[in-house]
């Protein structure tokens, strides 16, 4: 279905050719002044240049040539030049009723070439817990990966777990200092290695960090460590099968994390499982003149002529021959073109990582190991700061566990709906936790995702104002008064909607009429926050009819009735738009 701005576009340049004027001159857009029009095109001001005469001439014109469509209400011409653009409520109602003729989509079109876009969000590393660190990549990557898919892409998530390195290594040796007897520590050792691990979750995320502090203090207990994650990557069987335990003990619990978060991925892919591409794509890089040795260390220059600052060269091997994270994420690539053939691969990062991923994509480029036809984006993120400004921290000062983040916000929530009106536990419970999830989300991606922004539970978790649970609560009135509706008649057979009878009536279908426009624009530009201010001015829009509008005290059967299809069509935009942005809503709040 095509989009009403376009549909408004092709009139008003028609009416410009008509009047005898270059019809790219009929260009419309939303009205910067509501309170004057819905619509305006400037377009006249432009003309006037080649037309030389007064703007307004050509907009007199063209007003005229408007003033005969149907499709407007006003169309009227404003000193010097503009174009002011009013629909007619029974073209606007004619429109909505299509939306929702189309179904599930609302007249939202597919894309006509889908592509397969592979996406890297997350990145945990295995032995370690989910902290507030890992919020921004997860919620961001999974709501653009859920727009994607919606507008017909083959979208594939990739966790990109952090399993290898020097961190396998200090594992390793700490649980060979605690149980030296494993038999994963005896080199002569020729038969199965048990399937249960020998560490549950919980001792294996007191083993990192306990590890990590020796290695600081105690040298040789690092050249251990070192010694352990060298010969683990050069195929030592006892460790590789503990890094099997690691992983699975690892992953169970982040996938748990993960799914309390409505987050899930396609690829549970590590940085381990690019090491067998490495030695290949090495050896090509040198056979090819593109790789060189550069103090030791093998490197390929990636610095190009129109660089205003200073690039340095993507360090490939280090000087004792081992890999780093460069090389783990230039040989992902190689299996994910090998693979899955994207046409894109998007890596939802830190934005303070933006010279390291420019680095990894030229030398992808350079060295062939892309095409110039499959597209690297980088899209960088800003951090999640506390009310002091600084990155968000426990009172301690210690960095949060994701999941105390998580629950600390139900709490909240469950304290303000038991505050509000009587609940039974187990369903305020339920509620809070539905109800928490937006907030987070909605909090985050209600912002641009390249900025910094304040993380306020107590605005967060507000039902007034721009906030998730605000939403929330819109959806749930809307329910309600569908449901009492539905309790006391069935919608009669030739129930529409109607020409808007208000003002308030009519924003509110301005409002969803915009609908596939904006999800559209929202994977274009890969912002989920076109989404979260999309469903703020429609849920605004939706109040401002409701408190003007008597809905269910409406003694015209069939006016009613066209309430109550706007009602429907209202909720369907909403729930289509938190769906992507990966939250849902509660049947009462």
């Amino acid at each position: 279905m095509e989009k009403i701005l376009d549909i408004i576009s092709r009139e008003v340049m028609a009416a410009m050719k008509a009047s005898g004027y270059e019809e790219s001159y009929g260009k419309v857009t939303l009205s910067n002044r509501p309170d004057l029009c819905e619509y305006q095109c400037n377009g006249a001001m432009a003309a006037a240049k080649k037309y030389k005469c007064a703007p307004f001439q050509i907009a007199d014109k063209v007003a005229a040539v408007l003033k005969e469509n149907q499709m407007f209400e006003k169309a009227e011409s404003v000193k010097p030049g503009f174009l002011n653009l009013t629909l007619s409520p029974g073209y606007l109602a004619g429109y909505l009723r299509q939306m929702e003729e189309d179904g599930e989509r609302l007249g939202c079109k597919k894309s006509q070439a889908p592509k397969t876009i592979l996406i890297d969000y997350g990145g945990p590393n295995v032995a370690k817990p989910l902290h507030v660190g890992h919020l921004r990549s997860a919620i961001i990557g999974e709501s653009i990966k859920r727009i994607g898919k919606f507008m017909g892409h083959n979208m594939v998530g990739d966790v990109h777990l952090g399993d290898w390195g020097l961190q396998m290594g200090l594992i390793i040796t700490e649980l060979k200092e605690r149980k030296p007897d494993l038999v994963y520590f005896a080199e002569d050792y020729e038969g199965e290695y048990p399937k249960e691990p020998p560490f549950t979750i919980s001792e294996l995320e007191e083993i990192y960090p306990a590890a990590s502090g020796k290695s600081k203090e105690d040298e040789a207990y690092k050249e251990a460590a070192m010694e352990a994650t060298y010969e683990l990557q050069h195929g030592r069987k006892g460790y590789q099968a503990l890094l099997g335990h690691i992983l699975n003990v690892s992953v169970s619990d982040l996938k748990r994390n993960y799914e309390n978060l409505h987050v899930s991925f396609e690829l549970w892919k590590g940085e381990s499982d690019a090491q067998p591409y490495i030695p290949a794509m090495v050896e090509k890089m040198k056979a090819d003149g593109f790789a060189y040795i550069s103090e030791g260390a093998l490197v390929v220059d990636v610095k190009e002529e129109s660089d205003t600052k200073e690039i340095p060269p993507c360090m490939i091997l280090k000087s004792d021959g081992a890999s780093l994270y460069n090389t783990t994420d230039l040989a992902t690539i190689v299996w994910r073109m090998e693979d899955y053939h994207p046409d894109e691969i998007i890596y939802v990062v830190d934005k303070r990582q933006e010279l390291y991923f420019t680095q990894v994509f030229r030398c992808a480029r350079k060295t062939g190991l892309v095409g110039p036809e499959t597209k690297l984006t980088f899209l960088g993120f800003g951090t999640m700061n506390g009310k002091d400004g600084k990155p968000f921290k426990t009172r301690e000062g210690g960095v949060m566990r994701l999941e105390y983040l998580v629950s600390g916000i139900q709490e909240e929530m469950y304290k303000k709906i038991s505050d509000n009106h009587t609940v039974e536990e187990a369903e305020g419970r339920e509620t809070a936790k539905v109800v928490g999830l937006s907030a987070i989300k909605y909090g985050d991606l209600s912002n641009q995702a390249s900025k910094d922004y304040i993380f306020d539970i107590e605005r967060f978790t507000s039902f007034e104002g721009n906030t998730g649970p605000y939403i929330l609560y819109t959806i749930v009135r809307i329910k309600s008064i569908l449901k009492k509706y539905q309790a006391q008649r069935e919608l009669p057979p030739q129930a529409q909607i109607l020409p808007a009878h208000t003002d308030s009536e009519k924003a509110l279908m301005l409002e969803i009429s915009k609908f596939n426009g904006m999800m559209e624009a929202a994977f274009e530009e890969k912002a989920p926050h076109k989404v979260c201010a999309y469903i703020y001015d429609l849920a605004n829009a939706f109040n401002h009819f409701y408190h003007e509008t008597k809905i269910m005290g409406e003694q015209d059967e069939m006016v009613q009735a066209g309430f109550i299809k706007l009602l429907e069509l209202t909720k369907k935009a909403l729930e289509l738009c938190i769906d992507v942005l990966g939250f849902e809503a509660p049947e009462r709040m």
